[in-house]
């Protein structure tokens, strides 16, 4: 095994300490879920900025896990009530993102002239890895797509917990409870062992967000269950929101400020016709069902899957309902990109042929 070289360490310490600047400074201001958007934002401005920012994926990984844990830590048996009246309102979803891919395609194609399978991808609110390897066989605009979708990300994590706070559903900075973990060290060590080998497992099982929804799955059983208490510390769920920050505004690392400039219109544009699509589906979820309106609002936002996660976690949502929102969101985007593909896309031009091997000149 590879250790990181001290240039990768001193980058990684800059781009840490950067997010956690970022993320102090909006806490203490009274963002709520200041930990990680201030983060984000942070460390987006310093990689648009020319810092070498950097998340290794080792450490990524590390991230996820840690996330399930802390979001099962919050189950307990009465957050599965009214799971009865969950299908309706993940049809409705799959109905709502269905729409806003569409809508928001269509858009990216009449304003700016994007093709309809680039508009589609730059659109899909999910599935990222999927949409940049069929972006790349089908030789989409892979800067546009990678630049309208991180701008998306970065949006809705910044200004979604700001919004729920200015419209009173949620109060603004509010802390992430203390845990009586520290009284447990034995049961920290099971929840972790344990979920960590759940989501170990569920990632090896290619299931969607496993590295998340597998430690979530099993700290969720361990503690829904009352075979453990101890939850995650407050300090590691706050460091964890500044990792994740970070790990989202490093996504700018290494952009040209001046083609981020030049797709922000498309990503402002796709992403206020997306919205305003969902929103109808999320009203009619919340409304009709008596739902809770922000673990709604969080469930069918189309934002990165484990920074909508998180959030929920930083606003005190349930995190199985919004974990079920996502993970069928994950599912949708996943089963629709082949028939996006299949519908709207030419098949993708043959490897250019070998030229033929000159064979050396033999003298008589």
């Amino acid at each position: 095994m590879l250790l990181p070289s001290r240039q990768t360490l001193l980058k990684l310490g800059e781009t840490l300490l950067v997010g956690a600047i970022g993320g102090a400074i909006l806490t203490a201001i009274g963002m709520p879920a200041g930990w990680l958007s201030g983060s984000m934002i942070a460390v987006a401005i310093a990689a648009l900025a020319g810092r070498p920012v950097t998340m290794p994926a080792p450490l990524a990984r590390v991230i996820f896990v840690l996330i399930g844990i802390s979001l099962g830590g919050a189950v307990t048996p009465e957050t599965l009530n009214g799971v009865a009246t969950w299908p309706l309102s993940v049809l409705l979803l799959c109905a709502g993102m269905l729409c806003a891919m569409f809508g928001s395609a269509a858009y990216l194609k009449r304003v700016h002239g994007w093709p309809m399978l680039s508009g589609l991808f730059g659109s899909a609110p999910g599935a990222l890895s999927q949409v940049m390897a069929y972006a790349t066989q089908y030789h989409a605009d892979l800067s546009g797509i990678a630049i309208v979708q991180t701008i998306r990300v970065v949006i809705l994590t910044a200004l979604l917990p700001l919004g729920l706070a200015l419209s009173g559903f949620v109060p603004t900075g509010a802390p992430i409870r203390a845990s009586a973990a520290a009284d447990s060290p034995l049961e920290i060590v099971l929840l972790v062992v344990i979920s960590t080998a759940a989501a170990i497992l569920a990632h090896f099982v290619r299931f969607p967000g496993g590295l998340i929804f597998g430690s979530m799955l099993a700290s969720a059983i361990l503690h829904g269950s009352g075979l453990i208490h101890a939850s995650m510390p407050w300090w590691v769920v706050n460091a964890v929101m500044v990792a994740l920050g970070a790990l989202t505004g490093a996504r700018f690392a290494n952009a040209d400020l001046r083609l981020v400039l030049k797709h922000f219109g498309a990503a402002l544009g796709s992403f206020s016709v997306a919205v305003a699509i969902v929103s109808v589906f999320a009203a009619a979820s919340a409304f009709t069902m008596s739902l809770n309106l922000p673990a709604v609002v969080v469930s069918y936002s189309p934002g990165a899957l484990d920074a909508m996660m998180i959030l929920a976690l930083a606003l005190h949502l349930d995190p199985i309902f919004v974990g079920a929102h996502h993970v069928a969101r994950f599912m949708l985007i996943s089963a629709a990109l082949p028939i996006f593909v299949r519908v709207y896309g030419q098949s993708p031009p043959p490897p250019a042929p070998k030229p033929p091997e000159k064979r050396p000149v033999q003298d008589d």
